[in-house]
């Protein structure tokens, strides 16, 4: 019985071998086990669609004018990340700029460069050059930079408006995300008109927010839309971990565009109000009013003098109810602040008043409250 199992072992062994033979002599790859193996032939594709050529167009374009900012706390050896810059072990954070003018200005976020010091920037060229701080605006969390020595700057980047953006229309951010310069990442404007608490205590009206991948770092880069062109300042991001999850925000470049060349000429802007204590919208709402709920008045304020009241603490009655600015619905306190920021300090608008089931017209003076 062994030596029948071992004639059979022997044939099959013997058959394998004449197979294995065969193939080597005769395959179509003439195949040697030992020769050396030669590098795949290239195929040739095709040329880009025009969605890539748009998008190669796009950062080949803008993404010189766009810079990595480094900025050395003054105050601490140590840095706190705050909002979406990158910390570093130097003591100092790190964020994404962008040239403003060929005057050698540069536009980043106000909480990339909040904690003073030394500030550099590193252009796409590789080039280092140090700047100064020309002004801040924290209520827009925005703050332009100036190059120390004139050089050759690459172009600002185009203009473009954020008051004709649609939702779903492409976006573009270049930055420099977790230290990692000229990243470009895409997406879809997601939503408008969102509001953005900043360290200054307001809020930011009007808000972009896009899916285009925004992290640490990427704090102060250009949004762009499908022609190159600025409509929003990158600010922050919604994320648990601190890292993308789809939800990105840009101040809208119609605020940028105002607000800059005031930090330009003045170093700061004024912060235009009336001069009242609102409450919030969860009072608002649980009251089911809408409107802005005027809590108390400064003494002295346009407010008192144009003789709005606020909350009667002794009866707890509610007081004056702002309903409209001159004649368009205001239905929170963003919208009120936006209409005095359009307006600007020194000018006298017509609010409507709700008090109890009277509702009047009175004219309010705006003033600087950051200087009143």
């Amino acid at each position: 019985m062994n030596r029948r199992y071992a004639i059979a072992a022997a044939a099959f062994a013997a058959l394998l071998l004449a197979v294995t033979a065969a193939k080597i002599l005769h395959g179509p790859s003439s195949y040697v086990p030992w020769a050396a193996p030669s590098a795949r032939a290239v195929e040739q594709r095709g040329p880009l669609s025009d969605g890539e050529k748009a998008t190669i167009d796009i950062f080949e374009r803008v993404s010189p004018s766009v810079v990595q900012v480094a900025a050395r706390s003054a105050a601490s050896p140590l840095a706190s990340p705050l909002m979406g810059e990158e910390s570093q072990g130097s003591g100092g954070a790190s964020g994404t700029g962008f040239v403003w003018d060929r005057d050698g200005h540069l536009v980043t976020n106000n909480h990339v460069v909040a904690n003073g010091g030394e500030i550099a920037v590193r252009f796409a060229s590789g080039e280092v050059a140090q700047v100064d701080l020309v002004g801040t605006a924290p209520n827009y969390d925005l703050a332009v930079l100036r190059i120390r020595s004139v050089r050759q700057l690459p172009a600002p980047i185009a203009l473009g408006s954020s008051s004709d953006l649609k939702v779903g229309q492409f976006a573009f951010a270049i930055g420099n995300p977790f230290g990692l310069d000229q990243s470009m990442t895409s997406g879809i404007i997601s939503a408008l008109k969102r509001r953005l608490p900043t360290h200054g205590g307001r809020e930011i009206a009007n808000v972009i927010q896009t899916d285009a991948a925004i992290n640490p770092g990427n704090s102060g880069g250009p949004l762009l839309d499908s022609a190159g062109r600025l409509i929003g300042v990158t600010t922050a991001i919604i994320s648990p971990s601190g890292s993308n999850a789809g939800i990105g925000f840009a101040v809208p470049v119609d605020v940028v565009n105002r607000i800059v060349p005031e930090l330009i000429r003045n170093g700061r802007v004024p912060t235009p109000g009336i001069g009242i204590v609102a409450a919030g919208e969860d009072v608002s709402t649980r009251l089911a009013v809408e409107g802005v709920i005027v809590v108390r008045t400064a003494p002295g304020s346009p407010a008192e003098r144009a003789g709005i009241r606020g909350v009667n603490f002794s009866t707890g009655a509610v007081g004056d109810i702002i309903t409209a600015v001159e004649g368009k619905p205001v239905r929170r306190l963003a919208d009120l602040t936006d209409a005095l920021e359009q307006a600007g300090a020194g000018k006298t608008v017509r609010l409507t008043v709700k008090r109890g089931s009277d509702t009047r017209d009175v004219n309010v003076g705006i003033v600087d409250i950051d200087r009143s």
